[in-house]
C-alpha cells in the first residue's frame, strides 16, 4: 500500500504546487488569461464550483461540502479496493485518483471552488473549458484502474 500513498502524495503535491505557482505567484487569478503556447496551451483562470465542466454549479455551499464528502468517500473506497490489487501499477493508479480528488477537495475547502487554469485547443477545435493537474491525475488514474486493476478476492472460487 506504500506505493498507493506515495503516488497519492505526489499527485496531490504536484497539483497544489502548480496552483501556487500559476494562480498565485504568476497572478493568474488577477490576469485571468496568459498565452503560453497558443492555442495548444493557454492559462485561463476558472473557479469551478460544480463538477466537470462546471455542471451542477449553483447551490454553492451544498455542492461544495457535498463534493468534499464525495472525495473522502471515494478515497476510502479506493483504499479498501486497492488492498486486493497484486499489481503495483494498479495501486499507483488508485493513488493518482486519490491524490487528485483530495487536491480538488482542498481547493474547495480553501477557495470554495476548484482552481482550474489549463486550457488546450488544437486543430480548429476551440476548447472553452479549463482544467487542472488534479483532473489529469484523476483521469489517468481512472484509466489505469480500468486497464490494470483486479480484485484478488474476485479470483477465488
Amino acid at each position: 500500500m506504500r506505493v498507493l500513498w506515495l503516488s497519492a502524495l505526489a499527485a496531490f503535491a504536484v497539483d497544489q504546487a502548480s496552483k501556487l505557482i500559476v494562480v498565485h505567484a504568476m497572478d493568474l487569478q488577477t490576469r485571468l488569461v496568459m498565452d503560453v503556447a497558443p492555442p495548444y496551451l493557454v492559462f485561463r483562470m476558472g473557479w469551478n464550483e460544480g463538477i466537470n465542466f462546471g455542471f451542477f454549479s449553483g447551490s454553492h455551499d451544498l455542492m461544495r461540502w457535498g463534493l468534499v464528502a464525495v472525495a473522502l468517500v471515494i478515497t476510502a473506497l479506493l483504499v479498501r479496493w486497492a488492498r486486493g490489487f497484486s499489481r503495483a501499477i494498479a495501486r499507483v493508479s488508485a493513488g493518482l485518483v486519490i491524490g487528485g480528488a483530495l487536491a480538488n477537495a482542498l481547493d474547495r475547502l480553501i477557495y470554495g471552488a476548484v482552481a482550474d487554469f489549463l486550457n488546450m485547443s488544437c486543430c480548429g477545435i476551440d476548447n472553452p473549458f479549463s482544467f487542472n493537474l488534479a483532473d489529469v491525475f484523476i483521469f489517468a488514474g481512472a484509466a489505469g484502474l480500468v486497464i490494470w486493476a483486479e480484485d484478488e478476492r474476485a479470483k477465488t472460487p
